[in-house]
């Protein structure tokens, strides 16, 4: 019987505003299969999931907006004022994350995909996947990104990065790096370097 093919699994990751959704829609666009725990907890809180009522029993009403969905800027506001708070949400979310993630990655029939989970570190997640790509940037950039993206005060933006693994934290985890901190030609050559390089990782682990 010949063994099942094994689908190697790149956890990508990153601190707010290094650019992972640009790395990830870069590997997408070559094809490769992507997985976004953004997204999945998006699915777990719309209307009538039973995540929602468990969030809205610990945020109270306000939590949800008019026509009864999530308000994320107000639970954003909430979570990085209040750990407290930001571990609940983290305990209804992250388990069932976690169990979409692996639901997914084992239907997929490719030489590898990626994995797109911000927090991979500090939620202790490194066992999902095969390899961590980081993308990193400086924080400079990052602050200047998020601020033109988000809307967010300078300070807001250093309590959700006091919230996350440190970049010193992420390099020392990471089998390959990208750093994030050049044009848009620069950033499209490494990330089609590392398909190459992945492509030829998945001929060894089946």
């Amino acid at each position: 019987m010949t063994a099942a093919r094994h689908t190697l699994v790149i956890g990508l990751t990153g601190g707010i505003g290094s650019g992972k959704t640009t790395v990830a829609n870069g590997f997408e666009k070559l094809g490769v299969p992507l997985i976004d725990a953004d997204l999945i907890a998006r699915e777990l809180v719309e209307p009538g999931r039973t995540a929602l009522e468990e969030v809205r029993a610990v945020f109270g009403a306000e939590c949800l907006t008019k026509e009864g969905r999530l308000d994320r800027a107000h639970i954003r506001q909430r979570i990085f004022s209040d750990d407290s708070l930001r571990q609940r949400l983290e305990a209804i979310l992250h388990p069932e994350i976690r169990k979409r993630i692996k639901a997914l990655t084992a239907e997929i029939k490719a030489a590898y995909c990626i994995v797109v989970i911000p927090l991979l570190l500090e939620t202790g997640q490194n066992d999902l996947v095969d390899r961590i790509l980081v993308v990193d940037a400086p924080e400079k950039e990052q602050l200047k990104r998020v601020a033109a993206r988000d809307k967010l005060s300078h300070n807001a933006i250093i309590r959700i990065m006091q919230t996350q693994a440190d970049r010193e934290t992420r390099l020392a985890a990471a089998d390959d790096i990208i750093v994030n901190n050049s044009d848009l030609e620069t950033l499209t050559s490494h990330i089609r370097s590392l398909h190459r390089r992945y492509l030829e990782l998945s001929k060894y682990d089946n």
